[in-house]
């Protein structure tokens, strides 16, 4: 035989070897990249959806996945009665047919805001106390 082919014959035998660890490799590599872009933040956001329905108070206001919003009137252990509309009708939903909680959403909101300003204030404060410095010297 040609000790061309033979040698070619030898390369891509190295290579295949090589080839096959190089390849398990990459397919680890690819299942955690995977897990850590596609599988945990939709498992975080499961665990986010699952403690606000659980912590669902009366008197808070709702907006369900069908889109009908509402004032929790009654909470049970797997549904609640919910009043719509202006005339108050009361309907019973499911627990997990929640899909927002304007009251909590709302009142976070604030908080944030508050957060900001404060931070805000500081951070204009801070200048403040530097322009004094520099105008002292």
């Amino acid at each position: 035989m040609n000790p061309i082919l033979l040698q070619m014959a030898a390369q891509q035998s190295a290579q295949g070897k090589a080839g096959s660890s190089s390849y398990i490799v990459l397919m680890v590599v690819l299942v955690a990249v995977m897990y850590f872009m596609m599988i945990r933040p939709q498992k975080k956001r499961q665990k986010e959806e699952q403690e606000m329905r659980s912590s669902l108070e009366i008197g808070d206001e709702i907006i369900t996945i069908g889109g009908i919003v509402g004032k929790v009137v009654t909470i049970r252990e797997e549904d609640l009665i919910i009043e719509t509309g202006a005339d108050r009708n009361k309907m019973k939903i499911q627990r997990w047919a929640v899909n927002t909680n304007v009251t909590k959403t709302e009142q976070h909101k604030k908080e944030v805001e508050k957060a900001r300003e404060a931070a805000k204030e500081k951070k204009e404060a801070k200048k403040a106390d530097k322009s004094d410095k520099k105008s002292d010297k």
